[in-house]
């Protein structure tokens, strides 16, 4: 602590002395250096007109020009008489320092400024306190007990609820059967009860056995994860190993797996995973904008120099956009925003792209196709309660009414 206030002490002493030296050079001391200046240059102007360096006419022009300025120059000498006190800057310097340790110190209406007799955090520290974060991670029953239990979403129609406490009930009572219990994840998730969805999953992985692929694992451990809000329990972790144990480039798992070392406090970690994955692509995967909005904290955090990939139309294309007519511009934009459509409406998408052809569409005036593109949406990412909130956001946003 003790160096710590030395150093400190000593760069607020460098930082007042610079101060007080720019406070003090002001026209009181800059007038007294003018005169003897221009006074010099009279004499100069003297010898040089006895010389016969330069003529009468020429002598007498500078001895003008000089005088005024030395008379301006003696008039802020002593106008400066009436300057602030030599003591003054000093004391103001003084009083700013002495408030900033008064803050730091968690001081006056503003507190938590610094944290004097705070520890160093060391790296081997920091790195055991990851690996305790890690370790105390709940367990799959325990972070999702620690959620509000769920309930049906509101307008839910009573045969609807009846039907799926039938569907449990049958699939608990055939527990070999896995057409089943592929309907019961599927209908859980379309009610957002990723815990009860959870658990058919797992029933799916038991009937499977080693016939079970990746794909499979994945939705178990992204089941897993959507249960508890979003974190990625131990359980979750080792279905992310199964994937990887079948696809080693799975990039959903290689993303879930940088997200739980970003929780447990490992940015390095989650860097190392996350950064790949931008530059492989594709553009349009569902792990894609999640990492572009998060990578440069995780970065900051992990003390990597990292700036984010510029996307968009490359400086050719706007360019030849530029040169365009504005009948030949708004052709390109209704051509590109077309094939935009066509793509989600046949294949579907992230939710990035979505909002961006709903925004597109309402800016080319026409409702009644970002109206079908915001429904077609609703299907496609009904299973991501995630993915619809930034739908329904955007929506609302463009005036897309349901």
């Amino acid at each position: 602590m003790i160096t710590f206030w030395i150093s400190a002490g000593a760069m607020c002493l460098m930082v007042a002395v610079v101060l007080f030296q720019a406070l003090r050079r002001g026209a009181a001391d800059e007038g007294p250096a003018d005169v003897a200046i221009y006074r010099d240059q009279l004499a100069e102007v003297a010898r040089d007109e006895a010389r016969g360096t330069i003529s009468q006419d020429e002598a007498a022009r500078l001895r003008l020009e000089v005088s005024r300025r030395l008379l301006e120059a003696d008039k802020r000498q002593a106008e400066a008489g009436g300057a602030l006190p030599a003591w003054l800057p000093g004391a103001v310097i003084a009083g700013l320092l002495a408030l900033a340790v008064f803050l730091y110190n968690g001081g006056g209406p503003v507190t938590g400024l610094g944290a004097p007799g705070y520890e160093d955090l060391p790296l081997a520290l920091r790195l055991s306190q990851a690996e305790e974060a890690y370790a105390a991670r709940p367990s799959q029953e325990a972070a999702e007990a620690a959620r509000d239990p769920w309930v049906a979403p509101e307008g839910t129609d009573a045969q609807t609820l009846e039907l799926m406490d039938k569907l449990r009930a049958a699939v608990a009572g055939r527990p070999q059967d896995l057409t089943g219990h592929e309907l019961l994840v599927e209908n859980e998730i379309k009610l957002g009860n990723f815990a009860g969805a959870r658990k058919a999953q797992e029933g799916i992985l038991a009937i499977k056995g080693d016939k079970a692929g990746a794909e499979d694992w994945l939705r178990a451990a992204e089941l897993k994860i959507y249960a508890t809000g979003g974190v990625v329990t131990p359980e979750a972790e080792a279905d992310l190993g199964e994937v990887l144990g079948r696809d080693p480039q799975n990039g959903a798992a290689r993303f879930w797996l940088g997200l739980m070392a970003a929780q447990v406090g490992r940015p390095d970690r989650a860097f190392q995973m996350w950064e790949p994955l931008l530059a492989e692509g594709p553009q349009d995967a569902p792990w894609m904008e999640p990492i572009r909005s998060q990578i440069e904290q995780v970065a900051a955090a992990a003390g990597v120099p990292y700036a984010l990939p510029e996307t968009g139309p490359s400086a050719e294309d706007m360019a030849a956009a530029a040169e365009m007519s504005p009948e030949d511009r708004q052709a390109m934009i209704e051509t590109m925003v077309a094939g935009l459509e066509e793509r989600l409406m046949a294949e579907g998408g992230p939710v990035e792209d979505w909002v961006k052809l709903i925004n597109a569409l309402m800016v080319l005036q026409a409702p009644d196709r970002a109206k079908a593109a915001y429904a077609k949406a609703r299907a496609d990412l009904a299973a991501d309660p995630g993915a619809m909130a930034a739908l329904k956001a955007a929506a609302d946003a463009a005036g897309v009414a349901e």
